[in-house]
């Protein structure tokens, strides 16, 4: 189809004459309007004509490209990905895969793309800004070594607070009910994770990520066979072991970060005590146990939360989490769970949580995430 086109400034030699452009085998859906020209900001110096990119403007790496803050022509802010076309083409299939996804779905709890481009060598996409980052930033800081070595004992991360998560935990489970019930057939997200969960100023989560989503078959249980990909700790026994992969491998991922919200914990954490690496494994003998339950609640919220919905929660995570696919809910179940017990809550936003810093937006898989291929 014919697209008008614009030109995009990148911060890493993409000409300026570089057009909005179709890449063989991806669509615009709807009008096939393209959004208005996209600048990066402080891109268009030096820096630009050098390919550098600054540290403070750098919002995540990952695999397979960059991340990197910018802004369209009138001034809203932007997150653009610039994807490394690497010899096996996984950076031009993640590119065509968010392309044709996100032109056609449309939610408020999945991150927007608001353009891309395509020219030679060059994919940019360009997404939403969430200013507050992903979840992992306020979940899992990383405690500057300087700190450490000053023998400091603060917390250094701002917290969540119960109602925070809750909240988050429900915006969640949409984006999920989204994928699974909305398109025909299914599209599986594949990689859901805490990096994946993107926070907004109101701490009102968005999932993102798509380039290794997979649209479902057309059987009655959906299933795909597919090489294993995603990020360590939060694949489905099933899908990690064969590669059979339907809309309940999200559901025990899902079922993981459901655990981190609860906990505070990784999915995967080596440094502590036996028997405590994996957090599925540590985290389901407990979710039962109303005494254990408590003792497991991340320290970070202090007691401050209602035992009751921490009870109901974790009967949803428990379901989640189960070894045989077939056992887990809907996301749909999911999120009827979820409503009444967030309905509690007197407000979604997290007044006592201050901004994260912009360096912790993450819009693809970390490099420090471990991605089985």
């Amino acid at each position: 189809m014919a697209t008008r086109q614009r030109r995009v400034n990148s911060p890493e030699n993409v000409p300026a004459t570089t057009p909005y452009s179709t890449a063989p085998g991806v669509h615009i859906g709807g009008t096939g309007e393209l959004p208005a020209r996209v600048r990066c900001s402080r891109y268009r110096e030096r820096g630009a004509r050098h390919g550098r990119v600054r540290r403070g403007n750098v919002l995540g790496r990952g695999a397979y490209g960059v991340v990197f803050r910018g802004r369209l022509g009138d001034g809203t802010p932007a997150a653009i990905k610039r994807l490394q076309l690497d010899p096996r083409r996984q950076g031009e299939r993640e590119f065509r895969v968010e392309v044709d996804l996100l032109s056609r779905m449309h939610s408020p709890h999945l991150v927007g793309l608001l353009g891309y481009c395509a020219d030679q060598s060059h994919r940019l996409l360009v997404f939403e800004f969430m200013p507050n980052g992903s979840l992992k930033g306020p979940l899992h800081p990383v405690i500057p070594a300087v700190d450490v070595a000053a023998g400091e004992q603060r917390d250094a991360r701002p917290t969540l607070d119960w109602q925070t998560r809750l909240g988050i935990a429900l915006d969640c489970a949409r984006a999920l009910e989204f994928l699974h019930e909305h398109p025909s057939p299914a599209v599986i997200h594949r990689d859901f994770n805490c990096s994946n969960v993107l926070l907004d100023h109101n701490y009102r989560a968005r999932v993102s990520d798509f380039g290794t989503a997979k649209v479902g078959s057309n059987k009655a249980n959906g299933q795909v066979v597919t090489r294993v990909l995603g990020t360590t700790g939060y694949l489905a026994p099933e899908y990690a072991s064969t590669g059979k992969l339907t809309t309940k491998s999200d559901v025990y991922s899902y079922g993981v970060v459901l655990l981190e919200l609860l906990t505070g914990r990784v999915p995967v954490d080596t440094q502590r005590p036996p028997g405590q690496h994996v957090l599925v494994s540590w985290a389901l003998p407990r979710l039962t146990n109303r005494e254990r339950l408590v003792q497991m609640v991340d320290p970070a919220l202090k007691g401050q939360f209602a035992v009751k919905d921490l009870i109901q929660v974790a009967a949803i995570a428990a379901m989640c989490i189960q070894t045989k696919a077939e056992y887990r809910p809907l996301m749909t179940d999911v999120v009827q769970s979820l409503i009444p017990i967030v309905k509690k809550s007197p407000s979604m936003s997290c007044s006592s949580t201050p901004a994260r810093p912009l360096q912790h937006v993450v819009y693809m898989s970390p490099a420090a995430g471990s991605n089985t291929s």
